[in-house]
């Protein structure tokens, strides 16, 4: 039998097939995938082969093989053992999430995971969530932020779970498709499935005070099919985002604007540094590349763990 993976919660995974039977699957034996060394072999939107067996009166179903991926996202730990671990497979697109406080949202966060998602070709939205609780100097952070990706060329859209304000226009990105929402704890994305949603009454809790961070309240990210013909995929909160292993030859591809001037840099393997006639840095002094870009980049060339600074809104 042939299924999707809605749910992994470590050792069983809950499988879909296409007639909406669900099964709960476990994996036989270990097996890794072409190479991919991460701690979940098997994830959430895999579209797996299983049979089925009967143990004790209930069937359950064993994962023999997982077909071939149009992409995933995946993430490095920020802790001491650097593993990776594929958060999922087989996305259209995914909703990144951001606030400016409460939790903040620091540049660092938001171009390491699009990093990510463009080296592994995943369609990355921008929601700035919570305007409606924004006074009109955070608001103007706002602006300066989505007109510095809108700039790059990602889709930026100002958004409010809770009073609704283009929720509408989301639903509408997402119908036909399978989208991922993604963030920091507390940044509202069980509030924003739930506004989508009502149905799903998908648990919320409220930042904590003393941390100014989201208490997870998702453990394992699962996919959920809604009523107007869309899947979402719900993530636990992401507190750092490690990218996993580049090239420093490669880093650079990933950042679409430097990608887009790369041809006019005098060396083919021009690293943006230190190296002379470098359009990227003559962009940067021109001001048409954004120093809070560059520096992201910077920190992920050499390899440093994110920079949580106040300046960080900055450039």
């Amino acid at each position: 039998m042939t299924g999707t993976v809605y749910k992994s919660t470590g050792s069983w995974y809950t499988v879909k097939t296409d007639l909406g039977a669900s099964y709960q699957c476990r994996i036989k034996g270990k097996f890794r995938i072409k190479g991919i060394k991460s701690t979940n072999p098997v994830a959430v939107g895999d579209h797996v082969d299983f049979e089925l067996e009967t143990n004790n009166d209930q069937q359950t179903g064993v994962i023999h093989n997982i077909l071939d991926r149009s992409n995933y996202i995946v993430r490095k730990s920020v802790n001491l053992s650097k593993q990776t671990h594929i958060i999922a497979a087989n996305i259209d697109q995914v909703f990144l999430l951001i606030t400016i406080d409460n939790p903040p949202t620091f540049t660092s966060f938001i171009d390491r995971f699009l990093v990510t998602a463009e080296a592994y070709s995943v369609t990355t939205i921008l929601l700035f969530n919570k305007i409606d609780t924004y006074d009109e100097s955070t608001l103007d952070e706002v602006r300066f932020l989505a007109h510095t990706y809108r700039k790059i060329g990602y889709e930026c859209i100002g958004i409010s779970a809770t009073n609704g304000k283009n929720i509408d226009k989301v639903k509408a990105m997402m119908r036909d498709k399978v989208s991922m929402f993604a963030g920091h704890s507390g940044v509202g994305k069980s509030t924003l499935v739930n506004a989508i949603e009502p149905e799903l009454d998908l648990k919320t809790k409220a930042i904590s005070v003393q941390h100014s961070q989201g208490q997870h309240t998702t453990t394992f990210a699962e996919m959920f099919d809604l009523n107007f013909g869309a899947k979402i995929i719900d993530t636990p909160g992401i507190k750092g985002f490690g990218v996993v292993d580049m090239d420093k030859e490669e880093v650079g591809d990933y950042f679409p604007e430097f990608f887009e001037l790369k041809q006019h840099c005098k060396f083919n393997n021009c690293l943006h540094v230190e190296e002379p006639k470098c359009a990227v840095k003559e962009a940067l002094d021109n001001g048409e590349v954004a120093y809070s870009r560059y520096r992201s980049y910077l920190q992920i060339l050499n390899g440093e763990e994110e920079h949580y600074r106040t300046d960080n809104w900055e450039g």
